[in-house]
C-alpha cells in the first residue's frame, strides 16, 4: 500500500520532484483570470494560455504550479459525488517547446509509482484513439501491458482551446479502487471503480479555419493532476471531502451544528460536504476580490454564500456561522496560499455581510416556499419564483434546488417573463435602463452634483434598484440603490470614499451607507429604516456633516502631504494611490527606500506648519491646459475632461482634484502620521490621522501608554527604559534557558555514548533526542565527537515542533578520511524529512518539515555509515 500523505505533502512533493527535473515552481495566479472569455480560472493551464497561444513569452521552458481553480458548471452534484467540487487545486507541470510525450509520460510515471508509491498493477491508461506514438510509449518507458492502455475517440482525450488554435491528443492516468473485477469488459468512465488522477495533454497541432490541422512548430506539454482526487486515493478515504484538505471545516460545521457526520442522514452529509466545498471556493474568491453581487463572478459567490447559508440551517446551525468556517479555511490554506492569511479580516466580514444581509429575508421567504411547495403538485409558477427572487432574495437556482429536492420543476420561461415585465416597468417609471447589465446611460439625465455648496437638499427618486434589479418601490428593511435627480452626497472617487447620511420623507427614512458615480449618474446605496420608496417620490438628501468634516480634513491633509514629501525627499516622489477616509488616510508613493526617522519627522512638522499657517484654499474650475499651465498635479488614476477642478493651497500645493476640501488648512487642525511601511519595489505607504481623528488616535495611545505605566508600576516617561531592562532580563534568561537546554541535550547524549557501535576502526553513533533545539542538537553531537575522539561519526536528529526536523552531523578525521563529507551526508539524509542543508566536512546541519519521517532519514544516515565506513 502506498504512504499516506497529507494533502500538503501531496502538493509538495509534486512540485519538488518537477523542480528536481529542472521545472520552475511558479505561485498560483488570481481565480479571476486576465482571459476576458471566462469568468473564473478553471483550469491549471489557463494562465498559461497566452503563452501556448504565442501571444506572450513564456516564463521559462519548464514551469510547475499549484494552481487553484472554481467551477459551477456542475453545482448540483457537489456534495452528491465523491469528486465534484466548486473549488479544487490542480497539480500541473508544462513544456513550452522543450521536452515532449517522451519524458511527460515517463516523468508521470516515475511520479505515481515512485514517488506516490501507487501500485502499477492499479493503474490504468487512456490514450487519443489515433495516437500511436503515446500508446507505444506507456507500454515502452512504463511498462504496461497493451491491454491496459485504452484507445478511446476525441470526446474524451483530444485537447483543444477553440473551434482555431492549438490543440492535440491527450492520455489519463486512471486508479483502479477495484482491481478483483478483472480485466474484461472495462470501462474507465465508472466512477464506482475508476478515478481519473493524471491528464496529459500533447499540444502538438493547430487548426485553422477550415478545420485543417498542422504541427506546431514548437510543440507542448500541459499536465494536470487533481489534489484532492490524489489525496483521496492516498488517504484511503471513500472521497475527497474526507480527506485532510476538506474534512477539517466539516468537522467545525459538525462542532456547531451537534451532528456526527459518520452518523448523519445522506441528505445531511450532502449539506456538511456542500459547506465544505463552498467554504474554500468562497475564502478565495473574497481573497482574489471577488465581491457578492448580482452578475458575473459577484452572483457566483453570492450564489455560493447563500446555498452555505441554507444547508447551515438544514444541519441545524443557528444564526451567524460563516466567519467561523471561513477561518478554519483560511488556517487549513494559508500557508499555501499566504494571500488569504493577508486578507483574513476582509475575508471575513465580507462573508458576515453577505450572510447578515441574506439571513434577513431568508426565514421569511423559506416559509412562503414551503408554503408554495405544499400546494404544487408537479411545478412553482414562474410568478411564484419570481415573487421569492423580487422580494426575499431567493436567487432562482436555490428556488430550483428545494424544488428538485421535492421532486418539483420550476416554470422557468415564465419566470423570465416576470423578470422581463418588472424590467419594462422600471424602464418606462424612470426612463432609464438597466444599469447593472453595463448598457448605455445616455437616456438617463445626469444627476446634478450640489455636494461642494451644500450639505442637504430636496430631491426627487428617479430610480429604485433591488438586488440590482429595477422595481417601483420598496419597503422597510430593503437595502436598495437610489438615484436622484440631484444630490448633496459625494460619490466615492479621486481616492475619496463616498459620503453617508439619510434620506427623509413623510414616514420615510432610508439610511445612505454608501455612493458610487457611473458615468453621470450617482447612486446611493443603503438601507430603508421606515416607510416605502419608490419612483417619483421627494426627499430630503443630508449628508451626515461630522463625515464630511472628516474626509474633507483628511483630502486636504493628503494634499499637504504630497508637497511635504517632495519639498523633503525631491520632485521624484510620485503618487502611486491614496485612500480619502472618515477615519484616517493612506497615500502610497514611490521611493525606494524606508523613510528615516529624521525625514519622517520632518514631513510631520510641514504639514503641521502649513496648517497653522491658516493658509485658504482657492477651488477653481478651468480648462485642463490652463491648469496644466499653472503646475497642477494630477492624482494617480484619475481620469480628466477638457475643463477641470484645481485646488489651491496657495504656495504649498495646487492639485487636479474633485475631492470636498476645507476651506482654511487651519480647519484641519492637527496632522499625525501613524506608520511609514513598503508595499511593494519602490512603493512605500503612508498612513497618517488629521482633524477629530488625531483626537481619537492620542487618546487611544494615551490609554495604552497608561496601562503600560501601571503595569510596570512607573511613570509613563519611564516606559522605555523599564521595557529595555525588560528586554534586557529576558535576553539573559533566553541565553540561561538555552544553556540549561544544551547542557540537558549533552547529557541525554552522554547516555547514549554506550550505544554507539564499531565499524570497521570507526565508531557509529545514530540517535534521536526527540524534541532537542537545534542549537542544543549540534553542541550535543561536538560533545559526542569529543568523547569517541577521531575515530568517531556522529549522527543526531529531533523534531523540535510539529513541522519541523533538525539534523547534524559531527565526523572526526578519521571518518572524513574514508570519504565521508558531513555537509554533503547530512544534507541528503535531511531530503527524506522534506528538507535540506550542509555544513563544513566535519560538521553540518541540516532541517526537515517532515517529523513523521525523521526515523526513516536516522535508519537511513546508520545504512550509510555502515556502508561507507565497513568497506
Amino acid at each position: 500500500m502506498p504512504t499516506v500523505l497529507s494533502g500538503n505533502a501531496i502538493r509538495e512533493k509534486f512540485l519538488q520532484f518537477f523542480e528536481s527535473k529542472q521545472h520552475r515552481r511558479l505561485p498560483s495566479a488570481s481565480l479571476v483570470p486576465d482571459d476576458p472569455t471566462v469568468l473564473l480560472t478553471i483550469a491549471g493551464m489557463l494562465p498559461f494560455k497566452p503563452v501556448f497561444m504565442g501571444k506572450r513569452e513564456r516564463p521559462a521552458p519548464r514551469v510547475t504550479t499549484s494552481q487553484k481553480c472554481v467551477r459551477t458548471n456542475d453545482i448540483e452534484n457537489v456534495g452528491r459525488t465523491a469528486r465534484h467540487h466548486t473549488f479544487f487545486e490542480m497539480l500541473g507541470n508544462f513544456s513550452f517547446g522543450d521536452y515532449f510525450k517522451r519524458e511527460a509520460i515517463g516523468w508521470a510515471w516515475e511520479l505515481v509509482t515512485g514517488v506516490f508509491e501507487l501500485p502499477p498493477e492499479r493503474l490504468w491508461v487512456s490514450v487519443y484513439e489515433e495516437d500511436e506514438e503515446a500508446f507505444d510509449l506507456w507500454q515502452e518507458v512504463a511498462g504496461l501491458p497493451p491491454v491496459r492502455v485504452r484507445m478511446m475517440g476525441a470526446d474524451s482525450n483530444f485537447w483543444e482551446s477553440g473551434p482555431t488554435g492549438p490543440c492535440g491528443p491527450c492520455s489519463e492516468i486512471y486508479y483502479d479502487f477495484h482491481p478483483e473485477r478483472g480485466e474484461g469488459e472495462i470501462d474507465l468512465d465508472d466512477d464506482s471503480r475508476f478515478l481519473e488522477i493524471y491528464n496529459l495533454v500533447f499540444m502538438q497541432l493547430n487548426r485553422d479555419s477550415e478545420g485543417t490541422f498542422s504541427e506546431l512548430p514548437r510543440k507542448n506539454i500541459d499536465t494536470g493532476l487533481g489534489l484532492e482526487r490524489m489525496a483521496q486515493v492516498l488517504q484511503g478515504v471513500p472521497n475527497n471531502y474526507e480527506t485532510d484538505l476538506v474534512f477539517p471545516i466539516i468537522r467545525k460545521a459538525e462542532a456547531l451544528s451537534g451532528l456526527d457526520y459518520f452518523k448523519a442522514g445522506d441528505e445531511q452529509k450532502i449539506s456538511f460536504k456542500i459547506i465544505g466545498d463552498h467554504t474554500r471556493a468562497a475564502v478565495h474568491l473574497v481573497a482574489d476580490g471577488v465581491l457578492p453581487g448580482n452578475l458575473g463572478r459577484g452572483y457566483i459567490l453570492r450564489r455560493l454564500i447563500r446555498r452555505m447559508v441554507r444547508h447551515g440551517r438544514m444541519l441545524g446551525i443557528a444564526g451567524s456561522f460563516l466567519p467561523q468556517m471561513a477561518t478554519v479555511a483560511v488556517e487549513l490554506m494559508g500557508g499555501a496560499y499566504p494571500n488569504l492569511l493577508e486578507s483574513r479580516e476582509v475575508i471575513l466580514t465580507r462573508l458576515a455581510s453577505e450572510e447578515s444581509q441574506f439571513l434577513q429575508t431568508l426565514e421569511t421567504g423559506e416559509r412562503l416556499l414551503d408554503e408554495i411547495l405544499g400546494r404544487s403538485e408537479k411545478r412553482i409558477s414562474g410568478v411564484d419564483a419570481f415573487m421569492l427572487y423580487d422580494t426575499y432574495g431567493f436567487p432562482l437556482e436555490l428556488t430550483m434546488e428545494v424544488a428538485a429536492e421535492r421532486g418539483l420543476e420550476v416554470d422557468v420561461p415564465a419566470y423570465e417573463e416576470a423578470m422581463e415585465k418588472q424590467r419594462e416597468r422600471a424602464r418606462r417609471a424612470a426612463k432609464t435602463v438597466d444599469l447593472t447589465q453595463g448598457a448605455s446611460l445616455a437616456d438617463l439625465e445626469r444627476t446634478d452634483f450640489l455636494g461642494y455648496r451644500n450639505v442637504a437638499s430636496e430631491a426627487v427618486v428617479k430610480l429604485v434598484l433591488f438586488e440590482g434589479e429595477p422595481i417601483e418601490r420598496a419597503s422597510a428593511g430593503a437595502s436598495v440603490q437610489l438615484v436622484l435627480d440631484r444630490t448633496p452626497f459625494y460619490p466615492e472617487g479621486g481616492g475619496q470614499i463616498g459620503d453617508r447620511g439619510y434620506l427623509s420623507g413623510p414616514d420615510l427614512l432610508v439610511r445612505i451607507e454608501d455612493v458610487q458615480k457611473r458615468d453621470t449618474v450617482i447612486l446611493h446605496t443603503g438601507r430603508i429604516e421606515r416607510g416605502t420608496v419608490a419612483t417619483g417620490v421627494s426627499v430630503q438628501a443630508q449628508i451626515d456633516l461630522a463625515d464630511r468634516r472628516r474626509s474633507q480634513a483628511h483630502h486636504t491633509a493628503t494634499h499637504l502631504l504630497q508637497a511635504a514629501l517632495k519639498k523633503v525627499l525631491g520632485e521624484s516622489v510620485q503618487q502611486q494611490g491614496s485612500l480619502v477616509a472618515f477615519d484616517r488616510l493612506r497615500f502610497d508613493f514611490s521611493w525606494p527606500k524606508a523613510l528615516s526617522q529624521a525625514e519622517i519627522q520632518q514631513v510631520e512638522d510641514l504639514v503641521n506648519t502649513w496648517i497653522a499657517e491658516a493658509h485658504t484654499l482657492s477651488q477653481e474650475v478651468m480648462p485642463i491646459d490652463q491648469a496644466k499651465a499653472r503646475g497642477a498635479l494630477a492624482f494617480f488614476g484619475e481620469k480628466y475632461g477638457s475643463e477641470v477642478r484645481v485646488i489651491d493651497v496657495p504656495g504649498v500645493s495646487i492639485e487636479l482634484c474633485g475631492g470636498t476640501h476645507v476651506r482654511n488648512t487651519a480647519e484641519i487642525g492637527l496632522f499625525k502620521m501613524v506608520s511609514e511601511t513598503g508595499i511593494a519595489s519602490g512603493v512605500r505607504r503612508i498612513e497618517a490621522v488629521a482633524g477629530p481623528a488625531v483626537l481619537e488616535y492620542l487618546r487611544l495611545r494615551d490609554t495604552v501608554t497608561r496601562q503600560l505605566a501601571d503595569e510596570f508600576k512607573v511613570q509613563v516617561e519611564q516606559i522605555p527604559q523599564r521595557v529595555a531592562a525588560l528586554t534586557s532580563d529576558l535576553k539573559q534568561a533566553q541565553k540561561q534557558i538555552d544553556a540549561l537546554k544544551a547542557a540537558l541535550a549533552t547529557a541525554r547524549a552522554e547516555a547514549l555514548l554506550g550505544q554507539a557501535k564499531a565499524t570497521g576502526s570507526l565508531r557509529v553513533l545514530v540517535a534521536d533526542l526527540g524534541d532537542t533545539e537545534p542549537e542544543a542538537l549540534k553542541s550535543a553531537a561536538e560533545h559526542l565527537l569529543a568523547k569517541l575522539g577521531e575515530g568517531g561519526a556522529v549522527v543526531l536528529g529531533s523534531a523540535p515542533a510539529a513541522d519541523k526536523v533538525s539534523l547534524v552531523a559531527a565526523f572526526g578525521k578519521n571518518a572524513i578520511a574514508k570519504g565521508l563529507n558531513a555537509g554533503k551526508f547530512v544534507g541528503e539524509v535531511a531530503k527524506i524529512t522534506g528538507g535540506g542543508g550542509g555544513g563544513r566536512p566535519n560538521l553540518a546541519q541540516a532541517g526537515g518539515k517532515q517529523p513523521e519521517k525523521l526515523k526513516d532519514a536516522l535508519d537511513e544516515a546508520s545504512s550509510k555509515l555502515s556502508g561507507a565506513l565497513g568497506a
